[in-house]
C-alpha cells in the first residue's frame, strides 16, 4: 500500500535528517519534504537524497522561484512543494523531472496548476478551506487530480478528509518540530500511519 502522506520537516538539520528519515520510512512514510526556510536547506536535502533517496521520494517545500527548482534538481530532489500556484515553479520542476505539488486554495488556483503540468495540488490552510470546500472543488476537478490536504489535518480527522475524498495529507508540526527526536518522530508516525490505514482501507 503506497501512503500518501507527506512528512514536512520545517527546521530540520543536516546533523538529524538521516536518524529522521529511517524512522519515517520504518512507519511506512515515503515522501519526505524539507522546506527551504530551514536551516542549509540544500545541504540537508542532498544529504537525505544519498541517504534515502532510494527508499523515499525526496523533496524541498516553500519552494517560490525557479532559480530554486534548478538547485534542487542538481542535487537529485525528486519533488517540489510550493505555498501558491506560480505556474514558473510548477513549468520548472515538470522540465527537471520532478513531481510537482503546488498550494492552491480556489478553483481557479488549482486549474492553473493543472494546466501548467502539476502532479498534484496541496490544498493549503486545508482548515480554512474545510471539508464542505473541498466538496465544492472536487466536483469540478478532474476525477484522476491528486488532492492533498495540509494544515490543521492529522490523525484525528483523517476519515473525515478521505470521506470527503481527499487523496492524502502533509503533515508539518504533527510530525516534526525542532528539538524533536527521532524517537518523538517515531511515535507520531506510527500514530499518523495507523490512523491512514484505518481510513483508506
Amino acid at each position: 500500500m503506497t501512503r500518501e502522506i507527506i512528512a514536512i520537516l520545517r527546521g530540520v538539520q543536516s546533523h538529524e535528517i538521516c536518524d529522521i528519515a529511517d524512522v519515517l520510512i520504518a512507519a511506512g512514510i515515503t515522501k519526505i519534504e524539507v522546506p527551504l526556510n530551514s536551516p542549509d536547506p540544500f545541504a540537508t536535502i542532498a544529504q537525505l537524497v544519498s541517504h534515502a533517496g532510494d527508499r523515499a521520494v525526496v523533496g524541498a517545500g516553500t519552494v517560490l522561484d525557479a532559480d530554486a527548482v534548478a538547485h534542487l534538481a542538481e542535487i537529485g530532489a525528486q519533488m517540489v512543494v510550493s505555498p501558491d500556484a506560480c505556474t514558473e515553479v510548477i513549468t520548472a520542476t515538470k522540465a527537471a523531472g520532478m513531481l510537482s505539488y503546488p498550494g492552491v486554495m480556489t478553483p481557479t488556483e488549482c486549474f492553473a496548476a493543472l494546466r501548467a503540468g502539476a502532479d498534484g495540488i496541496k490544498l493549503f490552510p486545508a482548515f480554512k478551506l474545510g471539508l464542505d470546500g473541498l466538496a465544492a472543488i472536487k466536483a469540478v476537478l478532474p476525477a484522476e487530480t491528486k488532492t492533498y490536504a495540509v494544515g490543521g489535518v492529522g490523525p484525528a480527522n483523517f476519515a473525515d478528509w478521505q470521506a470527503a475524498g481527499v487523496t492524502g495529507f502533509g503533515i508539518g508540526s504533527g510530525i516534526y518540530k525542532i528539538g524533536f527526536t527521532p524517537e518523538d518522530v517515531k511515535t507520531r508516525a506510527e500514530e499518523i500511519v495507523a490512523s491512514y490505514d484505518a481510513a483508506y482501507t
